[in-house]
């Protein structure tokens, strides 16, 4: 009787296993195929309308890939950079048959730019994720949401509202609280450079002279290339370079302030802080920090073990852009977190 009921489990097991292997393949053979879809003409790329107290606008998107259960939309960060920050995805998304959406948030380089400043708030710009979010027609089985950076910020924000849309939540290299960063940002990033070249950032800051070229060259030279993307400059990949060539400068200046260290001056998040309502958060969960980042790690391991359902993700190699300068550790850990919760297989 036991052998029988052995064989059973086995013969269960295994028609199991190749239903899923079936599964995997009918998505990677269709992976490119744009034939059934609305966007084919335009290879992927949609403008979608979005309302807003304002008025009405347009927002870039760009969809690569097919996959009916993985759906990742990635927000960007900034606020006012562009998706190029994403482009490092192409190397490792295909290949895992990975569906992911490219998105230029308003005001954002491929997007309607409109000069008002009360556009600028986070509740505004979840709302905004949430009109994409339909137009796309993403849903709970399928909706996974990344953001990096300020990216970060409006992932989170938006998780708290709307969760119930959410199949899963990524938040790479982004603290849960601006005084916090702001406090890591003073007293342990910036004494870690040479004392004559963080004395000389800081005099630029206190006179406001932040264009000054000097102040600029300073923070790239010493700075950037230690905490936000680990290679000389002249190393910086081709769409960074672009990204930040496309900025928008208004937009970030207004919420983010024009300081590196740290979220300051009437900056509108300059007191953001929603440490307190992330143990409300229910969906599988990934939080990503890295060694030399500008958000400290610790923070974003808190973060993980904070919302209910989280996993730690740490870059060892990485800084603030570690899809570009940990890829290794930064992909493999993503893209396990994505399969993970897809085969309902995931676990802190």
């Amino acid at each position: 009787m036991k052998v029988k009921t052995f064989l059973l489990l086995v013969f269960i097991l295994f028609l199991f296993g190749n239903c899923k292997n079936n599964q995997d393949d009918a998505v990677k053979a269709n992976y490119l195929d744009f034939s059934k879809r609305d966007d084919q003409f335009t290879g992927g790329i949609k403008m979608i309308p979005i309302t807003t107290p304002i008025g009405k606008f347009k927002v870039w998107t760009k969809t690569v890939g097919n996959n009916p259960t993985i759906k990742v939309l990635l927000l960007h960060g900034g606020p006012g950079l562009t998706h190029e920050c994403f482009e490092s995805f192409d190397g490792y998304f295909p290949n895992q048959s990975i569906e992911y959406i490219y998105y230029d948030q308003l005001g954002s380089y491929y997007s309607d730019q409109p000069n008002d400043n009360r556009l600028w708030t986070n509740e505004r710009f979840v709302e905004e994720v949430e009109q994409v979010r339909i137009a796309l027609k993403l849903d709970n089985t399928n909706f996974y949401l990344l953001g990096q950076s300020w990216g970060g910020i409006l992932a989170m924000e938006y998780a708290l509202k709307y969760q119930k849309n959410l199949k899963g939540l990524i938040i790479s290299n982004m603290m849960a609280s601006a005084p916090e960063y702001n406090k890591y940002a003073e007293e342990v990033l910036g004494p870690q450079l040479r004392p004559e070249v963080f004395n000389q950032i800081k005099i630029f800051e206190k006179n406001k002279d932040y264009t000054n070229p000097k102040y600029t060259e300073l923070l790239f030279k010493y700075y950037y290339t230690e905490h936000i993307l680990r290679k000389p400059l002249d190393e910086w990949p081709e769409s960074i370079n672009r990204a930040f060539k496309h900025i928008n400068s208004n937009v970030y200046v207004f919420m983010q302030g024009p300081s590196e260290f740290g979220i300051t001056g009437n900056a509108t998040l300059k007191n953001w802080d929603i440490k307190s309502k992330l143990k409300t958060l229910t969906i599988p969960t990934l939080a990503i920090g890295a060694k030399y980042d500008t958000m400290d790690p610790e923070h974003m391991k808190w973060i993980a073990n904070e919302v209910q359902n989280g996993r730690f993700l740490f870059c060892s190699n990485g800084s603030h852009l570690s899809q570009y300068d940990d890829q290794k550790n930064y992909f493999s850990g993503v893209i396990q977190f994505l399969k993970d919760v897809d085969s309902e297989n995931f676990k802190k």
